[in-house]
């Protein structure tokens, strides 16, 4: 069969180069001509670990093209995946415009009877409006819901070794049933990892996921905060309540806030779904609630060192990029301590192994980036660990000592609570954690 997927960002090209990868004839398709002009020159967009060699590995064996005409790759195809933007509009709610375009395109170009596979996350009801928009179509379309679960910096294994691969459909649509089960066969033959559900189920599935996830990590930052006022350590705590079989020890860790291109979203979208239908999810309100005060965290940190202010000084900050392994800034925490940096009149340094191109796009010369780590201590009056690469675990605070003019270290991550900071002249400061 012949697949085309269409939006060649994060989640439609990481599936279409391992749907190739698995033997599928894939067409990526995006009107972004420079995004398709750099893959079919062999340059990929974004920093997935892994995903440049299946590239690579697919295109040179025909079984992986880009274009930007988008009608011609639905009119080749049996299946059609929308991995499109869905950005949030200003009241929470998620934007459909590009959702709606792609459903357009096939109800006019689609010449064959095809399943329509929704990928991008969206808002429940959708599957049922795009229903309505391809029910003109010569062929029959039949629209199936099937949202993503794609840990950036571990996308590649996620999609070749799911969890699970949670699929919407009618349950009387053989069709798209055996198209949607011979698709994922080849990450299913270890056992079978599909869950089929009805499309408005799926649809919900992936926003409550994310939300539930984004609800433990806010209520460990305010643990966190607990802790701090009563001479806890989060990190003994976190210990004891993950050692829990029924709660587990992911996503307990207390930090700076969640950030990335789907928590933040996710959460609002979800609350914003449940006031259109006349009800308030309080507990994931709250969390977004806590997790935009959570953002600040290190800055407020930060301030309680220079009784003078901060305007004037030199701040080196570790990591922009939201978590390790991605060139991925959207809503990082970084960005939140950069931006109130800059308006208190503080000169920023920053260092990130790959998310550099994306910090000189959204500062300019605002921001000195730098390309070795060390360089954003040099004279600094403050260093702050935002995201947690590995190359940050463990530094030489030998050198850093005599680098820095202050020895101000900020520690969003709770990486270096147990290196004996203080005892080495440091002023270390942590999140929750009683330090050394």
């Amino acid at each position: 069969m012949k697949l085309c997927m269409v939006g060649t960002g994060y989640v439609g090209l990481v599936s279409g180069a391992c749907f190739a990868e698995t033997g599928q004839d894939v067409i990526c398709a995006d009107v972004d001509e420079d995004k398709i002009a750099a893959l079919n020159a062999g340059r990929i967009p974004i920093f997935e670990p892994g995903l440049d060699a299946i590239v690579s590995r697919c295109v040179a064996g025909g079984r992986l093209r880009f274009t930007t005409d988008v009608a011609a790759a639905v009119r080749e195809a049996t299946a059609v995946f929308i991995a499109v933007g869905t950005p949030p509009r200003a009241d929470g709610g998620a934007d459909l415009a590009a959702v709606d375009a792609v459903a357009q395109v096939v109800a006019e170009h689609a010449e064959r009877e095809v399943v329509l596979v929704l990928k991008s996350t969206v808002p429940v009801g959708t599957n049922a409006r795009v229903r309505r928009l391809v029910r003109e179509a010569r062929h029959r379309v039949h629209v199936v819901s099937n949202p993503e679960f794609l840990k950036e910096g571990d996308a590649v294994s996620d999609f070749l070794r799911p969890d699970r691969v949670v699929i919407g459909c009618d349950e009387d649509d053989t069709f798209a049933h055996e198209m949607m089960s011979r698709l994922y066969h080849p990450v299913c033959l270890d056992r079978d990892r599909m869950v089929w559900m009805d499309p408005a189920s799926a649809e919900l599935t992936k926003y409550v996921a994310n939300t539930m996830l984004a609800m433990r990590i806010s209520f460990m930052n305010e643990v966190a905060l607990l802790c701090e006022r009563v001479g806890a350590d989060v990190h003994a705590v976190r210990f004891g309540v993950g050692s829990d079989a029924r709660i587990g020890a992911k996503f307990l860790y207390a930090g700076p806030g969640y950030g990335g291109s789907c928590f933040p979203k996710d959460v609002k979208a979800l609350v914003h779904t449940a006031r259109e239908h006349g009800m308030e999810l309080e507990l994931a309100a709250t969390t977004d609630r806590v997790n935009d005060r959570q953002k600040g965290v290190v800055f407020r940190k930060l301030r309680q060192h220079f009784e003078d202010g901060l305007r004037a000084k030199r701040v080196g900050v570790w990591g922009v990029s939201f978590k390790p392994r991605t060139d991925d800034i959207r809503d990082s925490s970084s960005l939140t301590l950069i931006d109130a940096l800059l308006a208190e009149g503080a000169e920023v340094l920053a260092h990130d192994p790959e998310a550099g191109a994306h910090v000189r796009d959204r500062y300019g010369d605002r921001v000195t980036l730098v390309e070795d780590a060390y360089e954003a201590a040099r004279d600094a009056d403050a260093l702050c660990l935002m995201t947690e690469w590995r190359e940050y675990q463990n530094p030489s605070f030998e050198r850093l000592a005599e680098l820095m003019r202050r020895p101000v270290l900020i520690d969003g991550r709770n990486i270096w609570s147990s290196y004996g900071l203080r005892a080495m002249g440091f002023a270390y400061d942590g999140i929750g954690v009683r330090g050394s």
